[in-house]
């Protein structure tokens, strides 16, 4: 989503809804990877979101036309534990806040309008709680904000990559999931379900989190405005999301008659 399909000021493209309608006639499905949850992603696509694949919170929900494909969830243990370092960041000066995404929502106890500001566009489904440890839900990623560098906080919390992932996702976001959890993982699991191989899947990504997925792919796109990890993984770059490069390759594939029915 951001840095590959959706323009600079956060947007999704005009020329997408078009091109969603040319894809569905050849039968092919499109579905936006993201580290948003389930809810936001259908509400951004809910224009044309019939028989659309949307893969959540980086991988850990996969979910077509309302109904779940998989999901792999975080074991309670690890949810409190995470939640109580976060805190102790906090407590030590970090600018730190956490998000608990769960299947039904997301949660978060720092209720502060800069945070806040910093959660609501990508959680459409966003309840406050007074205490993170309350929410009685599965829970499939816990989110890290930091206003200055998630690197900084990537690094203080690495000693949880013992059991579990712990993943800049830019600049200011931190993932934690599970060890089985990435954007590659999904999609192998969608091409399962679908009765499809790699050679049947094309992939569009720009940051780390995007990386398993370059590997789960045989067409695999990197962005020019790529991590460089990312373009040297890629077989292929498309323009920038400034120059909508997603748009710009899959009309050049549809013109070509580059894609097969199977």
């Amino acid at each position: 989503m951001d840095g590959t399909l959706l323009d600079d000021e956060g947007r999704v493209p005009e020329g997408l809804w078009a091109l969603l309608g040319r894809l569905a006639e050849r039968g092919i499905a499109f579905a936006p990877a993201s580290g948003r949850q389930y809810a936001t992603l259908r509400r951004t696509f809910e224009r044309s979101s019939e028989g659309m694949v949307f893969i959540a919170e980086n991988g850990s929900y996969v979910v077509r036309d309302d109904r779940e494909v998989s999901s792999v969830t975080l074991d309670r243990p690890f949810v409190e534990d995470t939640i109580r370092r976060v805190r102790d960041l906090a407590d030590q000066g970090r600018d730190v806040g956490t998000v608990l995404c769960g299947k039904r929502s997301a949660y978060i106890e720092r209720t502060d309008p800069r945070f806040v500001a910093q959660a609501e566009p990508y959680y459409a489904a966003l309840a406050t709680v007074d205490d993170l440890l309350e929410p009685e839900d599965e829970i499939l990623k816990i989110a890290v904000f930091d206003f200055t560098d998630s690197a900084a906080t990537a690094a203080a919390l690495a000693p949880l990559r013992a059991t579990h992932q712990v993943i800049p996702s830019s600049h200011h976001w931190v993932d934690l999931m599970a060890p089985a959890v990435n954007k590659g993982a999904a999609i192998g699991r969608l091409q399962q379900a679908m009765g499809i191989g790699p050679s049947n899947t094309l992939a569009f990504g720009d940051y780390l989190n995007d990386l398993e997925m370059m590997g789960a792919v045989e067409h695999s796109f990197a962005m020019a405005n790529a991590h460089p990890d990312v373009l040297s993984a890629a077989r292929y770059v498309a323009p920038s999301n400034a120059e909508h490069g997603v748009i710009r390759v899959l009309s050049a594939l549809l013109a070509r008659d580059a894609f097969v029915r199977v």
